[in-house]
């Protein structure tokens, strides 16, 4: 189908620059009807929300579904764990025994068990993949400018916060490709621009003088001298508005002129506020006061908080060796006290309905332990993950694996189906368009579908 005389004079407000990018377009197959529908589409929230924020607990590096959500206690030795699995809140269905808080929020989730794709099992490519829905067709590799932007910066462009809030906070690392590699992709704004990129608290919230200073005012800066640089600020803002790169750095600048104002920003990270017996209970480690510091977001207004559980891709959930040891101690009960006091805390506060959490990672372990003290290996082609709130049904266990957990039985979903069901919970169609700095479209999530049988 081609694009017809009707249709340029029907539409006839386009720009000669937008019928130059149309006619590049239909080399690849996207006519001007498409393209118009597509936009119209886009132009405003034509999904309803059942989240208004989201925390994303990502367990970078390929945790275990064999021996957290998937537990085989019948499959043959050398692929049956070391771990016993135990009842949940949901009947009939169980876990491995290191998560025991988790195990009675189960009737609040929807776990996945027949997550799979074939991006590769390179962690950078799979990173990518799950966070954003898309694949870069490559082996590794760092962030680059191009990327599909991370759902966080989505949001602060298509739905920023109503209140004078942090929009999107990643913490408490940016993940490396290995140690000493460069930066994951994922988890920056990408083709939206650095305008976008999420506040990264790189400081650890477990240490007593966390603080972060680029949302504390100096000494000697009162509100009243901030509001005068402000005002000049504006004034050379309309001066240098025709300078190309004008912009987006004008957009930093106010956004961090309005955090060093907020009082609801800078009260957020202030963990001090909370009791002795809230902070223990979210586990004094780096992780666990992460994602304490992530409820306190949410409550101030935040739309999406990032928890990238590792410095770098093989420190922590790339249980190539140890695997069951590294599990007892300390990953899995950090994970479970952590996670269930965030689920808890959102369900008695009224927020879980609004808010949506994903437990997930980038792949899972191989069913065959290997022999290096007991480790599993890089497994794409079967996993796990868990969603809670914001929309996601109550107490389901969706799909399933083989007799080992190497490939999905029944009911199989990708990355790509995961996000767009996240951006449809968050009030974003998944096929709208979204544009890069010359205005190229691009589909927020190039594949997959919304998967309605996971929402309420």
């Amino acid at each position: 189908m081609t694009a017809t005389r009707t249709d340029f004079q029907t539409h006839s407000s386009l720009s000669r620059r937008r019928l130059l990018q149309v006619g590049g377009l239909g080399l690849m197959g996207v006519t001007l009807p498409r393209l118009l529908a597509a936009q119209e589409a886009a132009s405003s929230l034509d999904v309803k929300p059942t989240a208004d924020s989201a925390v994303i607990v990502f367990l970078n590096g390929g945790p275990s579904h064999l021996d957290m959500w998937d537990v085989k206690t019948d499959a043959p030795d050398g692929i049956r764990g070391e771990f016993q699995a135990i009842p949940t809140s949901v009947p009939g269905y169980f876990v491995g025994e290191h998560m025991p808080k988790l195990a009675q929020q189960m009737h609040r989730s929807t776990v996945v068990r027949s997550m799979h794709h074939g991006v590769n099992n390179a962690h950078a490519a799979a990173v990518y993949a799950a966070m954003t829905g898309h694949d870069r067709g490559e082996i590794g590799g760092g962030t680059r400018p191009t990327d599909y932007p991370t759902p966080g910066a989505v949001l602060d462009k298509l739905r920023p916060p109503t209140v004078n809030a942090v929009s999107h906070v990643c913490l408490p690392y940016i993940t490396k490709e290995g140690a000493g590699g460069p930066p994951q992709p994922g988890f920056f704004a990408g083709f939206l621009g650095q305008q976008h990129d999420p506040l990264f608290v790189l400081k650890d919230p477990n240490a007593p003088d966390f603080a972060v200073p680029e949302l504390s005012l100096q000494v000697g800066v009162s509100d009243q001298r901030l509001d005068a640089r402000r005002s000049l600020m504006s004034s050379l803002d309309q001066r240098m508005a025709q300078q190309a790169r004008a912009g987006g750095m004008t957009g930093l600048q106010h956004r961090a002129f309005d955090l060093l104002t907020s009082r609801s920003a800078q009260d957020a990270l202030r963990l001090s506020a909370e009791s002795d017996k809230v902070r223990d209970a979210y586990g004094r480690n780096i992780y666990g006061q992460s994602v304490l510091l992530a409820r306190r977001l949410v409550e101030a207004g935040t739309r999406l908080v990032t928890i990238s559980w590792a410095p770098d891709a093989n420190a922590t959930w790339d249980t190539h060796g140890s695997n069951f040891q590294k599990l007892k101690d300390p990953l899995l009960p950090q994970l479970d006290a952590a996670c269930s006091s965030l689920i808890e805390d959102f369900a008695q506060r009224g927020l879980l309905d609004r808010t949506l959490i994903a437990i997930m990672g980038d792949f899972g372990r191989t069913p065959k332990i290997n022999g290096n003290n007991a480790g599993r290996d890089h497994w794409n082609f079967c996993y796990s993950l868990m969603l809670v709130g914001g929309g996601m049904k109550q107490g389901l266990i969706y799909g399933s694996s083989d007799k080992t957990g190497a490939f999905p039985a029944l009911s199989p979903l990708t990355p790509s189906d995961i996000v767009s069901t996240i951006y449809h919970c968050l009030g974003l169609r998944p096929d709208r368009l979204i544009y890069d700095p010359i205005e190229r479209p691009h589909r927020l999530v190039p594949k997959g579908d919304v998967v309605s049988d996971l929402l309420a």
